[in-house]
């Protein structure tokens, strides 16, 4: 990327000007303005994404008007001033256009007729690759092996999906490919499988490098990651970069998926030297980190999240916004007992999602179980219609249903009136067998009451603005309340253990110890095992102490002075009355302001800004629609400070995107046989909205694989 000045005959440099550069608008309108002013016929010929991205003026040509929406009288002067000019213009025409010739003859080397055929192909090359990622076409077809396969299955099998939609564009009339290739060969292939990979190789780098440039442009971002990903190369661990555009819009995008495979050591320093080596962006701006995963990745998670934490302080540890807090907290549990637990309600959950007649099972069975209870019958239905593992109060309705879930799956095991194939009660069988054991009921019981203390909290978290800044502030209490169960857990344990004990009589089943630590515990000693005494011990107070620990760390302070800095969102502002005092939380982040040293002053005129406002002026409730507002400009500081806020992960998202990022992820990896998967195409295909400039995958691929052109 040029890093000189555009406009013709200037020599200033951005490595070497203290003067501010501006790259060219994407707007077109504007972007034709300012290349009359730069007076450069080169780049007339230029889309406006292409000025953006390759071309600057500094400040010494740049005009308010071309950056500026103007009034109607500074569109008339600016009219007025370019007529004066014109004739000038007009007889010096000629001799620009001579010189402007000259200076293009000179930059833009000549190209052989081999030179303009092999960019040709490889831009008509490029068109064909992003339709197949976008379109998640597969590089070769599985064929039916017990059918006889038709001519174009036969075909996809030899030629592969690149080469055959390569002849298809010829039958269409593609004139240059039927060209280039009149004279193959019937069986030739129009593009080496080789070749191929490059070419996807590159359409992959450049849709990343378009993500990547803008992550640049706003500086500050945060990390993201997924549950892992079954890949044929092995399980790879999906990358978000959440960030706030130049547009002020807050993005979460796909980047990569980063092989899992090492340690947690290992696997933490590739994930730096991905974002720092590979990607060109500086970890000391990254302000936030949040990883998805249960069980074992839950735990190797925390200790990749731990390192990063010790390097980068500044990137704190949060929950993501898609996760309700309740799930987060059990799922990072390391006990067996409790990951039985999450894993069963979700085989549960999508047992019944996997057809009508099995919800209508459910109902009928809750209906059953909650005769002359209406109200808790329409609710139980509701809710279990939903994905209700993703649920605040997923522990609560797991307690009200254990009765209706037990009595349904018995009765699709025992298929009476054969409704099920085998499959369906094979499944229903093993889901029985699990809900009607002690361990799950209790351990269940336990989960459910130790978190209904974190329940609201964490519902706040994913409410709105303002149900997030008090939440930030309601910290203290949540963990005086777990302390005070912590300190009478003796109490608290036994009205919990009674609980269940209740629900498994009610259930037909019997209260005992695990088969499992019985067997242990007799090579040992032969003395006999309370219920009672062993849950305490084994699921109560290893629950508690993770939850208080968890919930600390989580919200460490500067993630809590973060937070609390949500105050700025003028409608919270508002409901404080607009006494509010960000000074004792903001420096925090100082270091990252354009302008430290006026904060103070900054804060107090954003204050009265609001407070003074127009009758007919609402008050802005969420950082996005904030940093929308026309005037934050005039507040670079603030405007700096709610952009970094709303990186943090553990935010919802606004605006029109919503989690789109993580739901195409979802959808590809559901559309998509693991056989099937492709890293490079999984980018183009989740990323199918970022603009692609085939121009500037051809110019990628030919510095990238400079024998080619040589070649041609």
């Amino acid at each position: 990327m040029p890093n000189f000045c555009a406009a013709p005959n200037c020599t200033r440099k951005s490595t070497q000007s203290d003067l501010a550069f501006f790259r060219f608008p994407r707007d077109p309108e504007r972007c034709r303005l300012w290349v009359e002013n730069c007076r450069r016929a080169d780049l007339e010929e230029k889309t406006p994404d292409q000025l953006n991205k390759h071309y600057r003026l500094c400040a010494k040509h740049f005009e308010p008007a071309m950056i500026c929406k103007t009034t109607d009288e500074e569109v008339r002067k600016i009219k007025e001033r370019r007529l004066e000019s014109s004739i000038e213009q007009l007889l010096s025409k000629k001799d620009c256009d001579a010189q402007d010739d000259s200076e293009k003859a000179d930059d833009i080397p000549q190209l052989t007729p081999e030179q303009k055929d092999l960019r040709e192909f490889l831009r008509s090359s490029f068109e064909v690759m992003v339709l197949i990622g976008r379109q998640n076409f597969p590089f070769s077809c599985n064929a039916r092996e017990d059918e006889m396969r038709s001519e174009e299955e036969e075909r996809l099998l030899t030629t592969g999906n690149f080469q055959a939609l390569i002849e298809n564009r010829i039958n269409a009339g593609d004139e240059f490919l039927r060209r280039r290739f009149e004279a193959a060969a019937v069986n030739e292939e129009y593009c080496p499988a080789v070749q191929q990979r490059q070419l996807l190789e590159v359409c992959e780098r450049c849709v990343r490098e378009e993500i990547l440039q803008q992550v640049r442009e706003c500086r500050f971002f945060s990390i993201i990651t997924g549950e892992l990903v079954k890949l044929p190369e092995g399980e790879h661990l999906p990358i978000f970069l959440r960030f706030v555009d130049q547009a002020n819009s807050l993005r979460e995008e796909f980047i990569e998926f980063l092989s899992f495979e090492g340690e947690e050591v290992t696997v933490a320093e590739r994930l730096e030297t991905q974002l720092t080596k590979g990607w060109g962006l500086s970890m000391e701006h990254c302000r936030g980190q949040a990883h998805a995963g249960s069980g074992i990745l839950g735990t190797k998670m925390k200790v990749i999240a731990a390192q990063l934490k010790e390097k980068y302080p500044m990137a704190v540890i949060t929950p993501t916004s898609t996760c309700a807090l309740n799930v987060h907290l059990a799922n990072g549990m390391p006990l067996t007992g409790v990951q039985d637990v999450m894993s069963i309600l979700k085989k549960t959950n999508s047992f019944f999602k996997a057809s009508p007649l099995l919800q209508s099972e459910l109902d009928n069975a809750i209906s059953i179980l909650c005769q002359g209870n209406i109200e808790k019958e329409n609710i139980l239905k509701e809710d279990s219609r939903s994905t209700w593992t993703d649920l605040h109060n997923v522990f609560e309705m797991a307690v009200d249903l254990m009765e209706p879930l037990l009595l349904c799956m018995d009765s699709i095991h025992d298929n009476e009136d054969l409704k099920w194939n085998d499959q369906i009660t094979s499944d229903a069988y093993a889901i029985a067998e699990a809900l009607a054991d002690f361990e799950f009921i209790v351990t269940l019981v336990i989960l459910k009451n130790a978190l209904s203390f974190t329940r609201a909290f964490g519902k706040n978290l994913q409410g709105e603005t303002i149900d997030v800044f008090f939440a930030a502030n309601s910290l203290t209490a949540v963990l005086h309340s777990l302390h005070e169960v912590s300190d009478n857990l003796e109490v608290y344990h036994e009205f919990w253990f009674e609980e269940a004990v209740s629900l498994a009589t009610a259930m037909e089943i019997p209260v005992k110890v695990p088969r499992l630590f019985l067997r242990k515990q007799q090579a040992v000693e032969t003395m006999e095992i309370h219920a009672e005494s062993f849950f305490k011990e084994y699921v109560t107070l290893p629950v508690m102490e993770y939850i208080m620990q968890e919930v600390k760390d989580v919200f460490s302070e500067n993630h809590l002075k973060a937070l609390k800095c949500l105050s700025l969102v003028p409608a919270v502002m508002g409901h404080m009355r607009f006494n509010t005092s960000e000074e004792t939380h903001a420096d925090i982040y100082r270091s990252d302001l354009p302008h430290p040293d006026t904060l103070p002053a900054e804060l107090h005129c954003w204050r009265i800004k609001w407070k003074h406002r127009g009758k007919e002026v609402s008050l802005p409730c969420t950082i996005h629609k904030t940093l929308q507002h026309s005037d934050v400009k005039f507040f670079p500081n603030v405007n700096a400070f709610l952009k970094i806020l709303a990186t943090l992960p553990v935010l919802k998202l606004d605006g029109n995107h919503g989690e789109t990022a993580q739901r195409r992820l979802q959808a590809y990896l559901t559309d998509t046989a693991v056989n099937q998967r492709c890293k490079n195409l999984a980018v183009l295909n989740i990323n199918y909205h970022i603009k692609t400039d085939l121009e500037e995958m051809v110019q990628c691929y030919l510095k990238t694989y400079p024998e080619e052109s040589e070649s041609n």
